[in-house]
């Protein structure tokens, strides 16, 4: 198992150095001219070359690439000798537009995504394994088409959509909940919870028909199996036949889905309920600085929601053998 997670590792950490070189070859191809944005309209020549040159702008692909990489791991000095700030490893960069660092900005906004994403997640999980096994278990039955209906629903419909649908009902027309907004929990539990009510409920509603219809697919699948059938005719109880022996060997899949959207929702993909719901996680901190040509930023919250998806992956690779046996024998 050790020989296994640290070859894991070592391919995560090639993967996130792909990663890297790739946003730094996307940068380098798009149009807009960061150095400009940050001087302004009325810029001059001189003013220009000194912006660039403050930014590191004016250095090559490769060397500018180095510099973020060994920097990463030793940290890197910003600026000229006059006026030059340290950043310590692990050196993400220092923004275009903020002049701070990224990563502190990135932790400041990490809280507001584990929440949220963390969160919704062990919701649908919960939920959409509960109705898959149901729908599974009636299948051709009331219940069964009642669960399929309504993945078909949440498969239909949009994030934004559902968010504001559930700002109008419950904030403006019943005024059951406050207007939305991240709280720090240690700030204020109750408002913490309040206010993500209804991220929750909306990405619950989106992500829980693909996890309804992947264990009702799954169970059915296991249902057929003969150990199955074996389990019935001993004369096992049907709860723990469906509950230890089939939803044990369905749940594979499903681990394998839920580790990357986990990933990816701490990881800042919830970009789009961010914006509904005014919360400023690091979604909307990536969105914002594509628009503002950040290179830092935008490389920083590239590789830190790349990094939750591969260790989410890693993390359920390890679990796969707590839950199937059969893995552990292979």
């Amino acid at each position: 198992m050790v020989r296994y997670l640290i070859r894991r590792l070592l391919a995560a950490a090639a993967i996130l150095l792909v990663i890297t070189v790739i946003t730094f070859v996307i940068f380098f191809a798009l149009p807009s001219d960061p150095a400009l944005l940050a001087c302004g309209k009325t810029c001059s020549p001189s003013r220009l070359t000194e912006i660039k040159h403050s930014l590191g702008l004016d250095k090559s692909f490769l060397t500018q690439f180095w510099e973020f990489f060994k920097g990463l791991f030793v940290g890197r000095d910003y600026g000229d000798q006059s006026l030059r700030v340290h950043c310590g490893a692990p050196c993400l960069g220092i923004s275009f537009q903020t002049d701070t660092p990224v990563l502190s900005t990135l932790l400041g906004d990490f809280p507001a995504d584990l929440s949220l994403g963390l969160g919704a997640a062990v919701f649908f999980l919960i939920l959409g394994v509960g109705l898959g096994t149901l729908a599974a278990v009636r299948r051709g039955k009331a219940a069964d088409k009642a669960a399929v209906g309504l993945a078909l629903l949440g498969v239909s419909v949009q994030i934004y959509f559902v968010g504001l649908l559930l700002l109008y009902l419950f904030v403006d027309k019943w005024q059951i909940l406050p207007a939305s907004g991240y709280t720090p929990i240690t700030q204020d539990p109750s408002a913490w919870f309040e206010g993500l009510i209804l991220p929750w409920a909306t990405l619950v509603i989106v992500y829980l028909a693909l996890y309804t219809r992947l264990t009702r697919s799954s169970m059915l699948e296991v249902f057929a199996e003969d150990y199955m059938r074996t389990a019935r005719a001993k004369g096992l109880p049907s709860g723990k036949v469906v509950l230890k022996h089939g939803l044990r060997a369905a749940i594979t899949p499903i681990l394998t889905i839920f580790g990357m959207d986990v990933g990816s929702l701490i990881g800042g993909s919830a970009v789009i309920t961010e914006s509904v719901f005014g919360i400023n996680g690091i979604g909307k901190l990536a969105v914002d600085s594509v628009q503002n040509s950040d290179l830092p930023v935008i490389l920083g919250t590239t590789l830190f929601a790349a990094t939750f998806v591969v260790l989410a992956n890693v993390v359920v690779d390890v679990v796969y053998g707590l839950v199937d046996p059969r893995v552990r024998l292979a």
